[in-house]
């Protein structure tokens, strides 16, 4: 036994026997606290035994009859796999006519002549010892009618009479199994296979029904041409009669299996560990089924506890032991064994009596940092014993959290769903039991998003200019951003013209090689942005002076030094035309694969008129030659002479080898086949090697020629297999080739993800847990979870409406996701699938779950009808959304006087039952500001407004009007107004002749003072003045504007209205009602009288406003 372990280690590399360990082995662990122990383990040596020696008979038979191959292999440890070849070690074809069974034997369901052949061999390989046995060849003769006639004909005599006759069709005929019914025993969770084989001519069809039920979907497999049915993951309910029917077209046969399924034991609640404190109780339960039912044994420290220590503290109960006031010596390991005929459970429990104060082992003053909007984890790793409970508080003396906006995990963990910037600070987990409790406080900062506010632009730039992109960042300032560029989607080029600032990248001397797109990265510890822009370079116009060219063509070119990988090439320019050539282009010809089709060589400097060239063996090379200058590139040279290289073995193997199923029970290997010019030589093939990973030792191949796609059929459901492609020529073959990784073919997932949970964090949002489907069910690749989930119905109006199933993807193997946007007050149904890269798996049963309460919407309307002097009725409509049960309306309302100020607020509450409401003892002839909302338990919705006005007094109303009366019938009154009528005429008398003759008023003076940026000049080619035109005084004056929301009026676009001649509201009278407004270029905004009326005021207005 390895020291410091319980490993026990057997060694029989130094000459021991196998044999001599065989035996059944349990190991202890024990120490003071109690003893474990392990379930039985069982060694037995393998065995391959050799096959014994039998005379094999030809078989010799008619054409049309059926045939047994009987293997019957030597009995091994563990069994072999069983496989029949010919000579060649090629696997025999097998079809619906000739199939191997399950015990290994050969079926023909009727033989043809083509079946004729002496080598029909059975392989067994025991693949623990690593060794295939083979059986002595069988000889099969398949004799003809025709042939059979001949033969006898020619050993009888004219009088003899033969009365053989032609192959006849016959009705099918089980081979196996024998006789109309049989049984079947199976254990539970195991696969169940049930076969049958039929003989017949035509080849009959296997078809499979189970009487009295359905054969279970997703668990149901057909094989060897569906002559095997495969259960999997079988369980009580399998149990039953399963039928396979033999049809052709002559007839049927049948054969009734009856199937039983045993099990063995298999846990419904294994035992747990259990800490206790002092004085507490508890219970250990042990429950398992089986069939037949188990029996149930409880052992302590290893030792039946009928025999084991007393303790008064337990009492056995069947599968439960309960445990009263325990004491710390009550401490101790016990065994629960669950067993019947066909295998037992053993587990084992410890019981731990515990008193441990609180410990949280989460480090003090821990710093947790998070972006705005994004999920905070707050860790607290606790321990104690009894179980501590632990309470979160914000800041040291705070109030402790609740509410949906945290989630309070298991393991003490604190989640905030959504953290905010109030998010941030110091919480305190306090863990406490009835031996003490502890606290820890951590911190948590919510630092800003980082954005790019300046984005880098789209650029045509010309070539050999400068251009710049600009990344103006804004950031935490906490964080330390970094910012990288890229071009395409990989690193800058190592080149001085691009130049990295600070906020921008500038590039210069602008080439074409620069075109592309350029990508602006941000990183933070916390976050990353990126943002792109793409860089079109364009031709820079030619300079007229110097003309600037292509260069032209090299010519002259030759080939010297030839041999069997080289050649050197030279060549004589052409003219620059103006612009020095920078660079030389070889490139060749393959006339032999790939006439007329030229491939880029290599490239020289353009100081450079040789170059020494590498060669491929089996090509017929010709070489030409491009200059290239800052212009362009030239015509290409003329040919070279052809030179033609030696065939030899391939250089290289595939690339891109592929191996993935398209179907469940194949592998499609693919690769890119080599071209002419890489297969250095004639009758290029590929030779192709596959064997599953794990299983085979021995690699199977096959040599194609032509295709680059081989597809490998029979193999087992998403299997991995090891893949290579050598290539190979008639001279031999390339170098060993890589092996790549591959899959067979995907199946759907067999399974639904079990124990769906879900936890409804608040009103709109839900977490679901699922517990994962096991990877042997998912066959294929897995590639996530979907969760499908609809509203049932809403709580709040108990009518259905047309189901909408939403679908959210998690991808990877997550067990958990969070369902967010769902509508508060509601029932929803869900189910999870796994998807693997065949689709998507069955779904779980649908989990039913609700959302609490929330807060309404706005009142669908609020009308206001019906005002008098001292009251209003007010109209409106239920919420939309109510969210809830509403429990009441809150109005709130309050008066606004002229000047717009609010007046004292007062309150209202309105049961949830009314929809209209009469407000008394209001103010006559005074606006109020109306604010309504609706309210469930959680709380108040949003809210609605609206303003009205309550009537005029008609007392006062008549007292106003006869006191305008009385004012318009003075004397006074009446000539102040035409006094003011007359200097109106006669200054507008006055402007019109100054604006006729070119002159200047008074007006004009104060315009040109206060140098109003909007006076143009007069222009002096059509004779008329910027500062005002016929078509600004023939504009008419505008009606029913609305007063802008700053509640001041604005001044219209003409400067030379009446209100800029004091009539509007800068207007002024003296007592005797002379004229003292002013005329000027700058006009205080004054604040709108009400709401009344939104024009701008009219001279009379203004009259009726000052008396």
């Amino acid at each position: 036994m390895k020291p410091n372990s319980g490993t026990l280690v057997i060694n029989i590399m130094n000459g021991g026997k196998a044999e001599a360990y065989e035996g059944v082995y349990q190991c202890t662990a024990r120490n003071e606290r109690g003893a474990a122990i392990s379930n039985n383990i069982v060694i037995r040596p393998s065995r391959s035994p050799l096959w014994t020696k039998e005379r094999l008979e030809p078989n010799q038979v008619r054409e049309g009859d059926s045939l047994v191959l009987h293997c019957r292999p030597p009995v091994g440890l563990p069994p072999p796999i069983i496989f029949w070849m010919d000579n060649a070690f090629q696997r025999l074809p097998q079809s619906e006519r000739v199939s191997q069974g399950l015990n290994g034997d050969l079926y023909f369901s009727n033989v043809q002549p083509e079946d004729t052949r002496e080598d029909y061999i059975c392989y067994a390989r025991f693949n623990h010892t690593q060794t295939i046995q083979q059986k002595q060849p069988i000889s099969v003769k398949v004799f003809s009618m025709d042939s059979l006639n001949d033969t006898i004909a020619a050993n009888l005599s004219d009088t003899d009479i033969y009365g053989a006759k032609p192959v006849t069709e016959r009705q099918p005929v089980l081979l196996t199994p024998t006789g109309s019914t049989s049984t079947k025993v199976e254990l539970r969770g195991s696969v169940l296979l049930l076969e049958c084989i039929a003989a017949g001519l035509p080849t009959p069809a296997i078809h499979w029904i189970k009487e009295g039920g359905e054969l279970p979907d997703n668990r149901t497999f057909f094989e060897n041409f569906k002559k095997t049915l495969k259960i999997i993951d079988v369980s009580e309910a399998d149990s039953g009669n399963y039928k396979c029917i033999a049809r052709n077209i002559l007839g049927s046969a049948h054969h009734v299996i009856s199937v039983t399924v045993k099990a063995a034991p298999y846990w419904i609640t294994a035992p747990r560990n259990l800490v206790l404190s002092p004085g507490e109780d508890g219970t250990l339960i042990c429950r398992a089924n089986g069939n037949p039912k188990p029996n149930i044994s409880w052992l302590a420290n290893g030792v039946p506890i009928a025999i084991a220590p007393e303790d008064p503290s337990r009492k056995v109960d069947g599968d439960t032991i309960i445990f009263s006031h325990v004491q710390e010596r009550s401490s101790a390991v016990y065994q629960c064994n669950a067993s019947n005929e066909y295998g037992y459970l053993l587990a084992n429990a410890f019981v731990n009596v515990l008193a441990e104060p609180p410990r949280i082992l989460t480090p003090a003053n821990k710093l947790y940092q998070v972006i705005a909007d994004s999920p905070a984890l707050l860790d607290c790793a606790y321990f104690g014993s009894p179980k501590p409970e632990i309470e979160w508080f914000k800041g040291v003396k705070g109030s402790i959290l609740r509410g949906n906006e945290y989630i309070f995990h298991d393991n003490g963990t604190l989640e905030i769903p959504v953290a905010q910037k109030d998010s941030a600070g110091t919480y305190t987990c306090v863990a406490r039991n009835e031996l003490g409790k502890i606290q820890n406080e951590v911190q948590l900062e919510v630092k800003d998003p980082t954005m790019i506010i300046k984005q880098p632009e789209y650029k045509v730039i010309q070539r050999y200019g400068q251009v710049s992109f600009e990344c103006i960042i804004k950031y935490d300032s906490t964080l330390l951003p970094t910012v990288i560029w890229l071009k395409d989607n990989d690193e800058l080029p190592d080149d001085e013209r691009f130049l990295v600032g600070k906020d921008n990248l500038t590039i210069m001397n602008v080439t074409d090689k620069d075109d592309g797109t350029y990508t602006c990265i941000v990183n933070t510890t916390l976050d990353s942005v990126s943002a792109s822009a793409v860089l079109t370079v364009v031709a820079a116009p030619p300079t007229p002076a110097i003309i600037y060219a292509r260069p032209n063509p090299p010519f002259d070119l030759e080939l010297t030094g030839q041999l069997e990988r080289s050649v050197e090439l030279s060549w004589v320019p052409g003219d620059d035309n103006n612009s020095p050539i920078t660079t030389f282009v070889i490139e060749y010809e393959d006339g032999l694969h790939e006439p007329g089709v030229w491939h880029y060589q290599t490239e020289v400097p353009g100081t450079q008129t040789t170059v020494q060239l590498k060669l491929s063996p089996y090509v017929n090379y010709s070489f030409r030659v491009i200059a290239v200058n800052e212009i362009g590139r030239s015509q290409p040279s003329e040919p070279s002479e052809q030179y033609l290289t030696k065939s030899a073995k391939p250089d290289e193997n595939p690339s891109n080898v592929q191996g993935i199923g398209s179907e469940p029970d194949n592998l499609v290997i693919t690769w890119e086949s080599l071209t002419g010019f890489q297969s250095n030589g004639p009758g290029l093939q590929y030779k192709v090697s596959w064997r599953q990973k794990d299983v085979d030792d021995e690699w199977t191949s096959v040599i194609v020629a032509n295709v680059s796609k081989y597809i490998v059929s029979g193999t087992p459901t998403f299997a991995p297999y090891e893949v290579k492609v050598q290539a190979l020529n008639d001279l031999g073959y390339a170098p060993e080739p890589s092996e790549v990784i591959g899959h067979s073919g995907e199946d759907l997932p067999m399974v639904a993800p079990g124990n769906v949970q879900v936890h409804v964090v608040n009103s709109t949002l839900a977490k679901v847990h699922w517990d994962p489907v096991p990877l042997k069910t998912v066959r294929g690749h897995l590639q996530g979870y979907k969760v499908y989930y609809w509203k049932v119905q809403s709580l709040s109006r108990r009518s259905r409406r047309h189901v909408e199933k939403k679908i959210l993807t998690f991808r990877g193997n997550k067990t958990f996701g969070m369902l967010p946007g769902l509508e508060p007050y509601s029932s929803y149904k869900l189910n999870v699938r796994v998807v693997n890269g065949k689709g998507e798996g069955p779904a779980s049963p649908d989990k039913v779950f609700k959302t609490p309460e929330g807060v309404p919407s706005s009142p669908s309307f609020l009308k206001i009808t019906n005002p008098t002097l001292d009251s209003l009725t007010l109209e409106w409509g239920s919420p939309t959304h109510p969210n809830g049960v509403l429990t009441s309306y809150i109005l709130k309302f309050q008066p606004i006087n002229n000047t717009h100020e609010l007046g004292p607020l007062v309150e209202i509450r309105i049961p949830a039952n009314e929809s209209t409401l009469i407000l008394k003892n209001l103010n006559y002839s005074t606006r109020y500001k109306f604010y309504f909302n609706a309210q469930t338990s959680v709380g108040s919705g949003s809210q609605i407004t609206e303003e009205a006005v309550t009537i005029m007094d008609e007392g006062a109303g008549k007292a106003m009007a006869s006191r305008q009366v009385d004012i318009a019938t003075q004397g006074w009154f009446i000539g102040l107004m035409c006094a003011v009528a007359l200097l109106i005429l006669i200054l507008l008398i006055v402007c019109f002749i100054r604006r006729n003759k070119g002159g200047k008023y008074p007006v004009k003076e104060k315009e040109d003072a206060h140098a109003d940026p909007e006076i143009q000049p007069m222009k002096e080619d059509d004779g008329t003045f910027g500062e005002y035109s016929d078509a600004e005084d023939h504009k008419p004056l505008k009606k029913g504007s609305r007063t802008p929301s700053d509640r001041t009026v604005k001044k219209e676009d003409s400067d030379d209205s009446l209100v800029d001649y004091g009539e509007g509201v800068n207007g002024q009278f003296n007592e005797d009602g002379s004229f003292i407004g002013q005329y000027s270029g700058k006009k205080e905004k004054e604040p709108a009288e009400g709401n009344e009326s939104s024009e701008a005021p009219s001279p009379v207005n203004a009259m009726n406003s000052f008396v």
